[in-house]
């Protein structure tokens, strides 16, 4: 079942627009929350990085975060609970006409549906994924989680083209992220990551990542991190929603450290589980 500007149906049934700025413009924003044993995973921080993309653009939220979160139970129930990926997305409505310019007094569309939460495989966390590398050639505003996603979408075939799990990014000549993920560095003990500005997406897995670096004494900068620190790399991780937090054993054919997910790597895998079974698998109360 999904939710569609106010009523539950059927995927089949569900009916937009041609006219609707999101399918003619790509005008509009999403959110994809994780859930554990029925749980959604950081929901508040979801809801707030949402917020500051409708502000971005200037879509007025057409629910309140009480409205989201009811929403949001309640189509993790009418989906069977469970381990899911709760995908929110609202466009700015469907206007008159096509035209660039913003319409005023148009409705946004709200849409939201539930999937499997389908994470990294034993055996890919344990032997690590490959990845490849390309020059970022998407926009500038990197930090707003647009709907339009056109470049990913062609970083992500580039990484499927070449049997790889992601693209790792760079822009002139320093480390941005992945076509959908966030992406840390370890050099010499040493936990890098990129800081969160316009060019990178504020993740929510980043930040649990920076929360269990810092909580357990891992030596960490947020920085720039060059190109050849990453060519250089000891360990190279991939984070986002979806993947948790997963090794890269090889960029772009090479070997990333031993070539196997390193010992920081493996550290950082047991905290975030470790985590999530102390936050979201304990029985309720």
């Amino acid at each position: 079942m999904i939710y569609l500007n106010g009523a539950f149906m059927p995927i089949a049934e569900a009916k937009i627009p041609v006219l609707d700025r999101g399918f003619i413009f790509g005008d509009g924003v999403y959110e994809v929350v994780p859930v554990y044993s029925g749980r959604p995973f950081r929901l508040g921080e979801h809801l707030r990085r949402f917020q500051n993309s409708m502000d971005t653009i200037r879509i007025v939220n057409p629910r309140s975060d009480a409205e989201w979160t009811r929403l949001t139970l309640e189509i993790i129930d009418r989906n069977g609970g469970g381990d899911l990926q709760v995908y929110y997305h609202v466009t700015r409505g469907v206007a008159a006409k096509r035209d660039h310019a913003f319409p005023p007094g148009i409705a946004p569309t709200v849409f939201m549906m539930a999937n499997p939460l389908v994470t990294p495989s034993a055996e890919l966390v344990q032997n690590g994924a490959a990845a490849v590398s390309a020059v970022d050639i998407r926009w500038l505003r990197c930090d707003i989680k647009a709907i339009s996603l056109l470049a990913n979408c062609m970083m992500k075939q580039y990484a499927v083209d070449h049997d790889a799990a992601e693209v790792v990014m760079f822009r002139d000549g320093f480390l941005t992220e992945g076509s959908a993920s966030n992406i840390f560095v370890v050099k010499g003990g040493v936990l890098l990551a990129p800081p969160k500005d316009r060019l990178i997406l504020p993740g929510i897995t980043y930040d649990v990542v920076i929360e269990l670096a810092k909580a357990n004494g891992m030596p960490l900068e947020v920085r720039r991190v060059a190109e050849a620190e990453v060519r250089a790399a000891d360990e190279l991780w991939i984070t986002s929603s979806t993947k948790e937090v997963l090794a890269a054993a090889t960029l772009d054919g090479k070997a990333v450290g031993s070539g196997k997910p390193g010992p920081l790597f493996h550290n950082m895998h047991g905290w975030y589980q470790a985590f999530k079974t102390a936050v979201m698998r304990a029985p309720a109360a």
